[in-house]
């Protein structure tokens, strides 16, 4: 079977296993502080929920603006490990702040320090692997990626679990403690780890045309990704009065994710990217639909797989079709990526405002959003098909 000799070959690439380990620890990190967050900004330093999301905004402004000005002139850098080591301590040193505040100001420094290096992170770390896999195995480097990607959504959710044993345990103190390990852990990694550097011979290898408008869909389809991680446990909490299920949620979508992401990265290989992402984006507008009806519980879990396979396409499949329309500028591409997602979340962060209530017609908006991107694509492949056959008829003519 194709699938198990890729994933096999895949896992003798020489220092594959450090960087699916890199990524795992950064995903538990992420993972164990996510959900804990805010809730100890409000409840363990004692804010307010406009200074909670004054805090949220600024550190991803700036995170936004880290990502992308290094994602710039990374392409210079022939090493790029260097990058994300010196990000590690950065924001490890930013925790140490965060741990000991007690004012918003210095809740804030700390969560800059913190947050904003973090994009830099993960779009320089997918950088490197990008490199590394096209040069010491360019037939499967596009799995590779998503492989890759599937094992930071494994690391997140295992964080998920590990946050709230450590809370059980010590309380928001373990959990910071536990962020700063995988942020540890992760610095480790890339100390040990083997840097290759692109090979200009791997320069050819076959891109996408940009498209600012398929950008601009892919963002439409990150917000509202973005809204349903904010509003779906609020939701759920509101409708059936009991918080775990929301964990019993996400597991199921962990254990579907991976096996989805492998399915949708062969799908594009075979059938194009664009057209697994449109199918994806119609199981995001079905499942939207129907949250919005405040459906019984079981439809919840129901729909969760179709769900999980569009959060595949959007997190394996788009990140790559994002990279290759930048293919001879690797850093930039991977930054640009992360620069949509997080885009997606601070539009999240500010919605609230102008919502009143969390009632499941909230889901709409997403629906709406999820449908506009629809209808951008759609609009977007008939144009190509349409300057193709004029194309192809201008030939005709003068042959």
């Amino acid at each position: 079977m194709t699938v198990i000799t890729d994933f096999k070959l895949f896992l003798k690439i020489n220092g594959a296993w450090i960087l699916l380990i890199g990524m795992f620890f950064y995903g538990i990190g992420t993972g164990i502080l996510a959900p804990m967050n805010a809730v100890y900004m409000r409840d363990g330093i004692g804010l307010s929920k406009i200074e909670i999301v004054s805090i949220f905004s600024i550190s991803l402004l700036l995170n936004m603006v880290t990502t992308m000005v290094v994602g710039i002139i990374s392409d210079k850098i022939k090493r790029k490990k260097r990058l994300p080591i010196f990000a590690c301590i950065v924001c490890m040193a930013g925790l140490l702040i965060y741990m000991n505040a007690s004012t918003y100001v210095v809740t804030l420094i700390g969560m800059v320090f913190a947050v904003a290096p973090s994009g830099l992170i993960m779009g320089q770390y997918f950088a490197m692997a990008r490199n590394h896999f096209m040069t010491l195995s360019p037939d499967i480097y596009e799995m590779a990626q998503i492989w890759l990607r599937a094992t930071f959504s494994v690391g997140f959710f295992t964080g998920l679990l590990v946050g709230a044993n450590l809370y059980i345990i010590g309380e928001f103190n373990s959990v910071l403690w536990g962020n700063f390990l995988g942020y540890a852990a992760l610095f480790v990694v890339l100390i040990i780890y083997k840097e290759y550097e692109a090979q200009s011979s791997l320069s050819s290898v076959k891109g996408e045309p940009f498209s600012l408008v398929m950008l601009f869909a892919l963002l439409l389809l990150a917000c509202a990704d973005a809204l349903r991680g904010l509003y779906l446990p609020l939701v759920v909490i509101q409708l059936f009065k009991a918080p775990q299920i929301m964990s019993y949620l996400w597991s199921v979508q962990a254990v579907f994710e991976l096996a989805f992401m492998t399915v949708a990265g062969y799908w594009a290989n075979k059938f194009g990217s664009k057209p697994v992402i449109m199918i994806g984006s119609i199981g995001a507008l079905i499942t939207y639909l129907l949250y919005s009806v405040q459906p019984p519980i079981w439809v919840f879990f129901l729909v969760q797989p179709l769900y999980s396979f569009f959060v595949s396409v959007l997190y394996g499949v788009a990140m790559g079709y994002v990279q290759r329309m930048f293919h001879t500028r690797i850093g930039f591409g991977s930054s640009l990526y992360v620069f949509l997602s997080q885009t997606a979340s601070l539009i999240g962060y500010f919605l609230p405002f102008f919502i009143p209530g969390y009632q499941p017609r909230i889901f709409i908006i997403p629906s709406g959003l999820v449908f506009a991107s629809i209808i951008l694509m759609v609009g977007l492949v008939f144009i190509h098909r349409v300057k193709a056959k004029k194309d192809s008829d201008s030939v005709g003519i003068t042959g």
